[in-house]
């Protein structure tokens, strides 16, 4: 197996390095939420908000808005 991988990085470049790049992915998955959060002390982030805030007053209609008949 090792000759084969060898083989393919030295006649191969391109296929050999897209595999080593793209089998990284699922193990950055694993690790980078646990080192942020170890290490740099990441706590996550503010939940963003699901309503608009409606402010404490009586809501008036828009006026000038109308069809004129």
């Amino acid at each position: 197996m090792f000759t084969r991988i060898q083989q393919y990085a030295i006649q191969k470049p391109v296929i050999f390095w897209s595999f080593v790049i793209g089998s990284m992915g699922p193990i950055t998955i694993l690790t980078v939420p646990k080192v942020r959060r170890d290490y740099f002390g990441f706590k996550g982030y503010d939940p963003l908000p699901i309503t608009y805030p409606l402010p404490n007053r009586a809501r008036s209609p828009p006026n000038g808005y109308e069809d004129s008949t």
